[in-house]
């Protein structure tokens, strides 16, 4: 006697906040095993901090991160939706609540630019300050005709205040084109990609040039602390003492690779304490002398040494931090978190954080729990500094793709838990996805989207 067939898998429905990297690796994930996963993002393309943050030298790691995330959300049970900003478009409520979604997993990254740490300074946002995010937007964009974002002028002898590697993309930016434009002026065409590739001093060289002779006054980097300190690798966590110091070593390593390579400077234990302003413009700044505690080297003490420098203009590149959300609870800077290891917020036990969103940053090699993936090597190979130039930089992302894994298992296992929706619940839900992709024009297929959305001048 044959058995009862067995019923049908009912599939959970999980929402995903941002279809990016983070985001896209947890939407393929959940799909794979059956969900149906529909990803809000809030721009038309769902690249992220590739697109927006890495600095567009970078140009085979954004290619191949482009069409990986693409390959990701075209899965069969991903549902994408584009131009939709949770928050704005569609409510958290509606997620976590309304809709029926499992789950929701928050892969949105960290956006927003951590203020200047002076009482004043935004006041001169367009006159003198400039903030690292708006920046890089605009340097990868800067070439598209249709470009609607803000704009800026890139001139020499520019304060930096930050440490890191986007700092340091920052620095790379400004001296890449203020090079290219010396050049330009002695009848030497030459590219932001010519100059990154080779380094500034070889692509001088083969013109019988030296930089001197240019008359760039180069940026400086002002680093609040150490050389040794400044987050390019992290250590892994529990490190000892030899450890700790092959990581500072290799920290100071990479610097002065950067330094020998882009000409930039850099200023270390000096912390922003004053604005100099002039005619109602942002100047310079003023600067205090910090030292490291003899008995701590974790602690900074403030000395009674101050500077004044100015410059052409500051950019402020201390750090990105999140956006916040409505209905999402905050604590500081940072979303309010419970459980920061899988981003799980007790009042909201249905929700999931993923990537930068979780870690406040916005640096791709900031997580210590994930710092066994990113080695000496690959932190060069990202700054341009290997001797393949950036052959192989595509490692420096898994801890990102790490935190998407881990995400979407965290999912698994909690919606594992539940009784999944009801089919005529599921229909009603994806009836309300589809009513949004409606709303924007998404036809349904994300690489005829993307293709439809994307600049023929986009680099």
């Amino acid at each position: 006697m044959k058995g009862r067939p067995a019923a049908p898998v009912r599939p959970h429905a999980i929402a995903v906040i941002g279809g990016a990297t983070a985001g896209a690796e947890v939407a393929a994930r959940l799909a794979a095993n059956g969900a149906r996963v529909a990803v809000f993002e809030m721009n038309p393309r769902p690249y992220g901090k590739v697109e927006d943050g890495l600095p567009r030298w970078h140009h085979a790691l954004r290619r191949k991160e482009f069409e990986g995330i693409v390959g990701k959300l075209s899965h069969p049970g991903v549902h994408f939706v584009p131009l939709t900003k949770v928050g704005r478009d569609v409510a958290l409520e509606d997620l976590t609540e309304r809709w029926g979604f499992s789950a929701v997993v928050l892969a949105c990254g960290a956006w927003r630019d951590r203020p200047l740490p002076i009482e004043g300074a935004d006041r001169f946002v367009g006159r003198g300050l400039v903030y690292q995010n708006p920046f890089i937007v605009w340097f990868n964009h800067a070439g598209e005709r249709d470009y609607a974002g803000p704009r800026f002028v890139i001139e020499d002898d520019v304060i930096i205040v930050g440490g890191g590697l986007a700092s340091i993309d920052v620095a790379k930016a400004h001296m890449l084109e203020c090079t290219r434009a010396a050049l330009a002026k002695r009848g030497i065409d030459s590219t932001v990609l010519d100059l990154e590739v080779g380094g500034i001093p070889k692509f001088l060289a083969r013109h019988g040039l030296g930089f001197e002779e240019l008359g760039i006054r180069p940026c400086t980097l002002y680093y609040r602390r150490r050389i040794e300190d400044m987050p390019l690798m992290e250590a892994p966590e529990g490190a000892d003492a030899i450890r700790l110091a092959k990581v500072e070593a290799g920290r100071r390593k990479i610097l002065e690779k950067a330094i020998e390579k882009y000409f930039f400077r850099v200023e270390p234990l000096a912390a922003p304490d004053g604005l100099v302003v002039e005619n109602d413009r942002l100047i310079g700044l003023r600067f205090r002398r910090m030292r490291v505690d003899a008995g701590d080297r974790n602690r900074l003490v403030p000395t009674d040494e101050t500077f004044e420098r100015r410059g052409r203009y500051v950019v402020s590149s201390i750090g990105s931090i999140p956006e916040p959300i409505p209905g999402l609870p905050m604590k500081g800077e940072l979303l309010a978190f419970d459980d920061w290891d899988l981003g799980r917020i007790a009042a909201l036990p249905t929700l999931f954080g993923a990537g930068n969103v979780v870690t406040g940053k916005g640096n791709i090699v900031a997580s210590r729990k994930h710092a066994q993936h990113v080695t000496q090597a690959m932190v060069e190979a990202f700054l341009g500094l290997a001797p393949e130039g950036h052959a192989g930089e595509e490692g420096i992302l898994e801890a990102t793709l790490s935190q998407g894994r881990q995400a979407a298992e965290a999912v698994a296992a909690h919606v594992a838990t539940l009784e999944p929706p009801a089919p005529l619940a599921l229909e009603r839900l994806l009836e309300r996805v589809k009513e949004r992709q409606r709303a924007v024009g998404f036809g349904g297929s994300v690489a005829v989207w993307i293709h439809d959305h994307t600049p023929p001048d986009f680099e």
